[in-house]
C-alpha cells in the first residue's frame, strides 16, 4: 500500500483560500467513487492561522503504479484545476506501509 500525502499552500485573501480549499476539499471527497485504483481519501483544511500551509490530502491506493494512474485521471486533474491559479507551492510525501 501506499500513501500519497500532498500538502498545498495557497495565495489569495484567507477568505478567497478558504473558499479555494473548500471546493478543492469536496473535488477530491468525491474521486474514490470514480477511480478505482484509490482505497480512500482525507482531505484536511488548516485551522491553525499560525501556519503557512492551506490544505492537506492523504490517498491510500496499492502502489506506486496506481499513485500515477490516480495523479492522470480526468476527475483528479479536474479536482487539481481548482487549485491552478491560487496554488502557492505544493510538498507531496509518495511512501509505502
Amino acid at each position: 500500500m501506499v500513501k500519497h500525502t500532498v500538502m498545498f499552500k495557497l495565495h489569495g485573501s484567507d477568505e478567497l483560500r478558504r473558499k479555494i480549499a473548500e471546493d478543492f476539499k469536496a473535488a477530491l471527497l468525491a474521486l474514490p467513487e470514480k477511480i478505482e485504483c484509490l482505497q480512500s481519501m482525507e482531505v484536511g483544511i488548516n485551522e491553525n492561522p499560525a501556519e503557512d500551509w492551506d490544505v492537506v490530502l492523504m490517498a491510500v491506493v496499492p502502489t506506486m503504479k496506481d499513485v500515477h494512474t490516480y495523479a492522470k485521471h480526468p476527475a483528479h486533474v479536474a479536482a487539481a484545476a481548482i487549485l491552478g491559479p491560487y496554488k502557492e507551492a505544493r510538498a507531496c510525501v509518495d511512501f509505502e506501509f
